[in-house]
């Protein structure tokens, strides 16, 4: 059986390879895997750790190296980085314990030729202890672009602290099914499963969960009693006020979780149109639609970017974009490593998308623009120009009793620090009048 050192070394490869979210491959690598609870979350720590650390650990190799990093082969840099973190992020384990593994990991994989390196930089490392730094790029593993690009939006204060909430472990939190259970019961059945639940301060359909176990191999997930949706997400589909009856557009809805929560808002009445640009990841909103009982839930391939005449006029819109996805860092921290002339490409797309998705809203109707980011260029900024652009919509209020991070708003900017959920944008416009 593959050891959890292993296991770890092989996502890591795989995820700079094929530039994939650590999430996702992690969770593939651990369904298949027969690792102890133990060893699991070991795993679990070392992928994420070293993911969440790169910058500050290639710096602190480079420190113990003669030779640039960039001529060492893959799998040694990666072997490097997860001793590395051991070494200088886990306490827990013994150094000496990290280094020999780290060896044992060059043996295994090809690379009995770096054998000496990895003992001698580990060493090193040990010895050096991490660097003492003011630089906040260093500090906290997050590229200077968007260290700066937090402090001209949020102020330096808010910087910091957004920073500071990238590293260490996130809750999971789940969206309760209204349509199949009650709070109470879904609780205790979690807690038979080995899953002690929390209450939520913003809402009584959310529950914060620990333990484990995989949660979606579970009974409870697998009979249809929640879904896993992150509180933000929960918001934003509160902030939209669906009702009873009523016709609505999810325009960008893989893989489906505002469409569900908005199905269960509505008691499973009226129809929401649940829309993306591919077949495939429609299949996951109804596959995950059936398991929780919704059926007022229709898919359908369609451009966000492109007006579609077949599709109805609605009493309400939900627009949440596709966005560079900085609010979510840090359940996806290779995030932090794109390329900023990637994200500054996306406002034009993303206005598109809202000006084409507001010819299908009626009279009277609103509409929520909302993202996952957090970057002015993505959010306030859209939702302005539109306004400026559109004078047959208003500015509403949304989630008003929620804290906002600077001035008086109509629009919530949600922060990890602020609000123990995803960074997330969200604001409501009304259709006032035709033109």
């Amino acid at each position: 059986m593959k050891t959890a050192r292993q296991i770890a070394f092989e996502i890591l490869n795989r995820i700079q390879k094929d530039n994939s979210y650590s999430n996702l491959i992690l969770d593939t690598y651990l369904d298949k895997s027969e690792l102890n609870q133990v060893d699991r979350a070991f795993v679990s720590a070392l992928v994420y750790g070293v993911t969440e650390r790169m910058i500050t650990l290639d710096y602190e190799l480079s420190r113990c190296l003669k030779q640039p990093l960039k001529k060492l082969k893959p799998q040694v840099l990666t072997i490097l980085r997860i001793g590395a973190y051991q070494v200088l992020y886990m306490d827990r384990i013994p150094d000496s314990a990290a280094i020999n593994e780290s060896v044992k990991l060059c043996k295994n994989n090809g690379a009995s030729f770096a054998t000496g390196l990895v003992n001698a930089v580990l060493r090193k490392a040990s010895a050096n202890g991490l660097t003492e730094t003011d630089n906040l790029s260093l500090k906290y593993s997050v590229p200077e672009w968007l260290c700066n690009l937090w402090a001209d939006d949020y102020g330096n204060d808010n910087a910091l602290s957004l920073l500071e909430s990238l590293s260490g472990s996130v809750d999971t939190v789940i969206r309760i099914n209204s349509l199949k259970t009650t709070k109470m019961k879904l609780v205790t059945l979690l807690e038979k499963e080995g899953f002690e639940s929390m209450d939520s301060k913003l809402s009584d359909d959310i529950l914060v969960v620990k333990g484990t176990g995989a949660l979606h191999k579970t009974k409870a997930y697998l009979d249809g009693l929640f879904h896993v949706q992150d509180t933000a997400s929960q918001l934003c589909c509160s902030a939209l006020g669906v009702k009873k009856g009523e016709t609505v557009l999810d325009i960008c809805a893989a893989p489906g979780g505002k469409s569900f929560t908005l199905a269960q808002h509505m008691e499973n009445s009226g129809v929401i149109y649940s829309m993306d640009l591919y077949e495939h990841r429609l299949e996951l909103i109804k596959k995950g639609a059936q398991r929780l009982g919704i059926t007022n839930i229709k898919t359908v391939v369609n451009d966000g970017s492109v007006y579609n005449e077949g599709l109805p006029m609605a009493d309400k819109i939900l627009c949440d974009v596709p966005c560079a996805g900085l609010g979510v860092i840090r359940k996806k921290p290779e995030i932090r490593y794109k390329d900023p002339v990637e994200v500054d490409k996306l406002p034009k797309l993303q206005y598109s998308i809202l000006c084409i998705s507001s010819k299908y809203l009626k009279v009277g109707g609103t509409l929520v623009y909302s993202t996952c980011s957090l970057n002015k260029a993505e959010n306030e900024n859209i939702v302005n120009q539109f306004l400026n652009e559109h004078k047959n919509f208003e500015s509403v209020p949304v989630l008003s009793c929620l804290k906002r991070y600077a001035e008086d708003t109509d629009y919530v900017t949600l922060m990890p620090h602020l609000h123990d959920c995803d960074g997330f944008f969200i604001a409501g416009l009304r259709k006032i009048k035709e033109v």
